[in-house]
């Protein structure tokens, strides 16, 4: 690469996945960043162009070299944020989903008709996430159109790829009074209005932050504004997020209302697309998953939310075997932890314990689902790559082209959980304590489009 189209450059130790299932190591590794944030080179020691791309990026000064106690990762993937939710994480998690919807989620989402709250929630939100190493992060916000405009403002200040929905829903059967689009109109005006603005945002020229199209999920929604929903994705080529086949009831709900499952429900709609994130997914049958194959829609798989909030799991492993576009996510607050680093320990747990199943008055051979379980591995591919694929973008690998959105993880801080033993440890087992162990405090550095947002 030309000189002056050097960013910078950063040497050391770098670890992704650039496919499920398979970890790549690369030592004492050169990867160069590009004036538009975006990857230009990957070299190692022994390959043809690593002697002149490091005579380049020292000829220009703007070589930054890790330590050997620093790893440079991937930036991770968050594919379901409820962003309003934040000031609940870690609360009334032992009370029944629909009280915990009824009596909290609903009365908090309500109260940002006040943008000054919606502000301070919002900042802090997307300050921890990026702490976390979160640097993408898919988020529903609520009904209310100046507050979701004001999270999309705030990601795009704090410099976070985001994609950002303002919630649909106006069903008066399974919506409050107090909290629902005005008329399903007003509904889809304010959609359309959003996403013009999104797009419009000063700064936002390059598409950091991008609008989504949000029907909360079917029940909240009569069929006009699904509808018409559809026809909007369709017109405005946008992201699409909803919920699908997340519990028992939701399920059985919608079957009862069409006659059919969730997944055949929205297509029929149209929101299922290659933009499409589908949350949760526990119940989808052979016929869904072919449906999503199909339509080339990604699932955003919430492992920790899931044990709490679903009375399910949904078969990642299967899911990942039929080649389906699967990313991870927090779903908080129903997910009581930020960090998708815990969510996949969660991710790698829950499917253990659908392999072996959990109640000891069965036999084991009835136990669990056989052939179930996926590793670290795989849970890391999902919260950056997969999650990337899953969302249509060019991130969570080092691959020329890719944006460079990543993370410098330090074993080197005060106080931390995260010991490497150089004499012991592989590169697979650096890995797997980094997801294991890392906390916060261990993601020294955060980069998203090239622009330093931590460290």
């Amino acid at each position: 690469m030309k000189q002056e189209e050097l960013q910078f450059a950063v040497r050391g130790t770098l670890i992704h996945a650039p496919a499920a299932g398979d970890i790549e190591v690369l030592e004492n590794a050169l990867i160069a960043v590009d004036d538009r944030g975006q990857i230009a080179a990957v070299t190692s020691p022994g390959q043809p162009d690593h002697g002149k791309l490091e005579q380049t990026v020292r000829d220009a000064c703007k070589l930054e070299e890790l330590s050997p106690k620093e790893y440079l990762l991937p930036g991770l993937v968050d594919t379901h944020v409820h962003a309003p939710q934040w000031p609940q994480l870690g609360k009334a998690l032992d009370r029944p989903l629909d009280e915990w919807l009824q009596k909290y989620t609903f009365p908090l989402e309500a109260r940002y008709a006040d943008l000054d709250f919606a502000q301070r929630v919002y900042e802090s939100l997307v300050s921890t996430l990026i702490a976390n190493g979160t640097t993408t992060a898919m988020y529903y916000a609520t009904i209310h159109l100046e507050a979701s405009k004001r999270l999309a403002e705030i990601c795009l200040q704090k410099g976070q790829r985001a994609l950002v929905g303002k919630i649909a829903m106006d069903n008066p059967g399974q919506c409050p009074d107090y909290y629902r689009d005005a008329s399903t109109q007003q509904g889809l005006d304010d959609t359309e209005i959003f996403i013009e603005y999104v797009r419009g945002l000063p700064g936002n020229s390059n598409g950091l932050v991008l609008p989504v199209v949000t029907p909360r999920f079917i029940p909240g929604c009569t069929d006009e504004m699904l509808q018409g929903l559809g026809e909007i994705t369709k017109r405005a080529d946008c992201h699409v997020q909803t919920h699908c086949s997340e519990g028992d009831w939701e399920h059985a709900f919608v079957l009862d209302r069409y006659g059919k499952t969730d997944t055949l429900s929205l297509d029929g709609f149209g929101l299922l697309t290659p933009q499409t994130i589908l949350a949760h997914c526990n119940f989808v049958n052979d016929a869904d998953m072919g449906v999503i194959k199909e339509t080339k829609t990604g699932i955003a798989h919430c492992p920790l939310s899931n044990l709490y909030f679903s009375n399910a799991v949904f078969p990642v492993r299967k899911a990942l075997d039929k080649g389906l576009q699967v990313g991870l996510g927090t779903d908080i607050a129903a997910g009581a932890n930020p960090g998708i680093l815990h969510n996949c320990q969660m991710a790698v747990t829950v499917s253990r314990a659908r392999e072996d199943g959990v109640n000891p008055e069965l036999e084991p051979s009835e136990r669990g689902a056989s052939g179930a379980r996926i590793d670290f591995r795989e849970a890391f591919w999902m919260a950056t790559a997969g999650g990337g694929e899953a969302l249509g973008l060019k991130v969570g690998k080092f691959a020329e082209g890719y944006a460079f959105d990543a993370m410098v993880v330090g074993t080197d801080v005060a106080d931390t959980n995260l010991i490497i033993w150089e004499e012991m440890d592989t590169s697979d087992d650096v890995l797997q304590k980094v997801i294991y162990n890392a906390e916060r405090q261990n993601i020294k550095r955060v980069w998203v489009q090239g622009k330093q947002v931590k460290g």
